[in-house]
């Protein structure tokens, strides 16, 4: 047996073998082919498995959700097959490249062609040139997809996950997570909490490549693995595999309940997501709406800027869904731990103090205007609510506010339908935005607490670093009190304020949310139906501010 401890970031007990990511490699690629008619004949093969692949990927869709979805399979498996495309990969190939070259030369050629055009539908359809272009070309080296080639659901094991990874994972195949770093906020964590499946971050050298492959058992509330356990610690994981199941049946019953307190203070319950995925595991759970959309995940997803038309229908397929329930997506949050290639962003000595949220929106405006143009677009198909991330002055919201009626000026010229009255509301996350809270309550229609950030800035901690433990407290007092200053200046110009960040679902925490005055909460899908039954035995006129205290 062996034992491993590191730090729980994500609750539940799991069973299964360790399977370690595998990485893409990023070496250049040989250009000049020693035998062409062998590149030739790879590069069939690379196109045949492309094609099965995007066939099985559309076909997935259909039966999930709908033809619209299977369409963008679709049409890769058209580009995989267009004449032209092939010609050039064909013409690079007789001139001595190798096929991994060749089929790099084509992609770049045609996407660059298809962006210099006038017609927007085809400028968007560059993107899905890249796409289909770095498919054969991780068929030509091996590459797998999602970084896992199993047959059977594993728990992924890595050093960390970037952004853009943990995007690419088919995540039917994954029990549980384990990594060397991260912390409690890094996105293996968040994504886990997602997908309510444990996850433990911090284990550093115990967790070795030789491990892969042995059957593990994880605690994501403990932080504790143990390689194939002896009999006493395997009775240990397997009681609490029991209590899990049982509390599980228990929180089931608690769909359909409203969100409100034995003396009647209603909450509102939302979740937090990152892609219209995720809106299933909202449904399951019983969310009241989607507190937080991370749209940035759809341009750390990308090769290049997402198109309008490619933002706009992933904004409508997640308010679509909702079915009227409000969904509130964060305009792009990149910078800091989030980097987009693409962007190509200057490297800076501190980025969470730089470049960063709507910082990159206001020095970006038509970055920004496509983003609200597919936002606004979106409204019309559900209860859309746009935020703005990292504000810290008036002057900026007002800068927001002005992008928007222009952009709502275009969509009246044009004839869009659109929400006239959409919402629009600002992450409280920095001591700047709390001491000018009345002023900017103001100007919007709702606040949204990013906790994890507030922390971050109020006691000058990294959210990022593992080895900060107790000095970063989002307990603290003074970012409870903070709160509560923002809940006041929220409430006295008569708009909501919620929490959104990971705080939200800490049920030890929600009698003093209750005595601030909180208004909604948004957490992970996972954690709504326990909160749910925190709030229906909670009496809110007997809650206290006593955390606040030092």
């Amino acid at each position: 047996m062996i034992l491993m401890q590191g730090k729980g970031v994500s609750k539940g007990v799991v069973k299964g073998p360790i399977y370690f990511y595998q990485r893409a490699e990023t070496a250049a690629v040989q250009t000049a082919a020693s035998d062409p008619e062998e590149e030739k004949r790879r590069m069939e093969e690379a196109k045949e498995r492309s094609m099965d692949q995007l066939n099985a990927l559309a076909d997935k869709a259909r039966e999930e959700a709908g033809d619209e979805a299977a369409m963008l399979f679709e049409t890769h498996a058209m580009f995989v097959e267009d004449e032209d495309f092939c010609d050039c990969m064909t013409a690079a190939l007789e001139e001595g490249c190798t096929a991994e070259r060749a089929v790099e030369t084509a992609g770049e050629q045609f996407a660059a062609m298809l962006a210099a055009m006038d017609d927007a539908y085809m400028q968007a359809r560059a993107a899905d040139i890249k796409d289909v272009a770095r498919r054969i070309r991780n068929n030509l080296m091996g590459v797998t997809e999602g970084g896992i080639d199993s047959e059977e659901p594993v728990i992924l094991a890595a050093d960390d996950l970037a952004p853009s990874e943990t995007l690419q994972l088919d995540k039917r195949k994954i029990l549980g997570f384990v990594t060397q770093g991260g912390s409690s906020n890094s996105h293996t964590a968040i994504l886990a909490r997602t997908m309510g499946i444990p996850a433990i971050c911090g284990l550093g050298d115990q967790l070795k490549q030789e491990l892969n492959g042995r059957t593990a058992y994880i605690d994501g509330e403990t932080g504790k693995a143990a390689i194939e356990p002896d009999d006493i610690t395997l009775n240990a994981f397997q009681a609490k595999l029991e209590k899990q199941q049982e509390m599980k049946t228990l929180m089931d019953t608690m769909k359909g309940q409203e969100d409100v307190t034995l003396d009647g203070q209603h909450m509102m319950v939302y979740c937090n997501i990152g892609s219209p995925e995720d809106v299933a595991a909202v449904l399951s759970n019983d969310g009241q709406g989607i507190g937080l959309f991370r749209s940035e995940f759809l341009y750390l997803a990308a090769s290049d800027y997402p198109t309008e038309e490619e933002q706009f229908q992933a904004y409508k397929e997640v308010a679509s869904a909702m079915g009227g329930k409000r969904v509130v997506i964060r305009t792009l949050d990149i910078g800091a731990d989030k980097q987009v290639d693409y962007f190509e962003m200057q490297k800076e000595e501190n980025p969470a103090l730089g470049v960063r949220a709507i910082r990159i929106c206001l020095n970006r405006p038509e970055v920004f205007r496509i983003q609200l143009r597919a936002l606004y677009r979106a409204s019309a198909y559900g209860k859309v609510a746009i935020m703005f991330p990292m504000i810290t002055s008036v002057w900026e919201v007002k800068e927001c506010k002005r992008a928007c009626r222009k952009v709502m000026a275009e969509l009246d010229k044009e004839g869009v339908p659109y929400n006239k009255d959409t919402e629009l509301g600002i992450m409280v996350e920095t001591p700047a935005s709390v001491l000018v809270a009345e002023e900017l309550a103001r100007e919007v229609d709702f606040f949204s607490v990013g906790t994890n950030d507030l922390t971050q800035y109020t006691l000058a901690c990294d959210r990022q670093a593992n080895d900060l433990g107790k000095f970063f407290d989002p307990r603290h007092p003074a970012v409870l009190r903070a709160l509560k200053m923002a809940a006041d200046a929220a409430h006295k110009a008569g708009i909501w304020i919620g929490i959104c960040g990971e705080l939200g679902a800490d049920l030890t925490l929600l009698e003093t949310f209750l005595a601030i005055g909180i208004d909604e909460l948004s957490v992970s899908p996972s954690a709504v139906l326990p909160l749910r039954a925190e709030i229906r035995k909670s009496i809110a006129k007997t809650c206290t501010l006593e955390k606040l205290e030092c």
